[in-house]
């Protein structure tokens, strides 16, 4: 691994990371975040080039702004901090490679639709609208096998969650099962259903502990995108071995067979 691509790899996520917090948070709200300039949240002075530096601008203003001195949320540079990190991650595991970018397209809009659903409890039509011809055109220059995989992954994430809107009588909601049937284009049946699994178990494990620890009541919605997209990140990156661990330790060594089967 080269210390120097990694180091421009985990900035240029930690730049983005910075970029996709204004998206999720402007999208929504349907103000622009191309042509207006990012402003303090409270006294709503514009910001300068010295404020926007990802992490060490927080790390350097200590967390407050330097015009009025409130205090900024840390989400920003957690924000910064996870995409860098996640870039740094898909690059570890996939290298420069074509499925890099991939992981790159889906590693934004995981960001994105993370800072989006918490804060509003909604994912745009417009992101997915923007994401899913991406994710066919990439699909296009670097298909799956077989090609119409990925078909099979988009009708599964739609399908089923919205089977499961019909028999819940909306237990989970439209962004859910179209945010799924997007990702089903990138990664296809089995990780479709691979990612499915593993956000319902995230989702849980998360709500049972805001619970416990009473950040949120029983009766207060719980936004499952982002579960959804951190599954779908886990399973793009490390699924395929996941399967065959999965499978190798419960069916005594037929794991290689099972999942090329399945």
């Amino acid at each position: 691994m080269n210390i120097i691509i990694s180091f421009y790899i985990f900035s240029l996520g930690s730049i983005l990371g910075s970029f996709y917090n204004v998206v999720g948070l402007r999208l929504p709200k349907n103000i622009p975040f191309t042509t207006s300039r990012s402003a303090c949240p409270h006294c709503t002075t514009p910001l300068q080039p010295r404020d926007l530096i990802p992490l060490f601008s927080y790390l350097i203003s200590k967390g407050k702004c330097r015009h009025c001195q409130h205090s900024i949320s840390i989400t920003y540079p957690l924000t910064e901090l996870i995409t860098g990190f996640l870039f740094l991650l898909a690059y570890i595991n996939l290298g420069l490679s074509l499925e890099f970018a991939g992981s790159i397209l889906l590693i934004s809009l995981a960001v994105i639709v993370t800072v989006s659903d918490i804060n509003y409890m909604l994912i745009p039509n417009k992101l997915l609208l923007f994401f899913g011809p991406s994710f066919i055109i990439f699909r296009t220059l670097q298909p799956l096998q077989p090609w119409y995989d990925s078909v099979y992954g988009a009708l599964a994430g739609f399908g089923i969650i919205f089977v499961i809107i019909v028999l819940s009588k909306g237990g989970m909601g439209a962004g859910d099962m179209k945010l799924l049937g997007t990702l089903g284009i990138l990664l296809g049946l089995k990780l479709t259903l691979l990612t499915l699994f593993l956000a319902t178990l995230i989702g849980t494990v998360v709500s049972l502990t805001l619970l416990s620890f009473k950040v949120i009541g029983r009766k207060d919605p719980f936004p499952f995108g982002p579960s959804i997209v951190l599954a779908a990140v886990i399973s793009y990156l490390f699924g395929f071995n996941l399967l065959q661990f999965y499978f190798e330790t419960f069916f005594l060594g037929g794991g290689e067979t099972i999942v090329s089967f399945f």
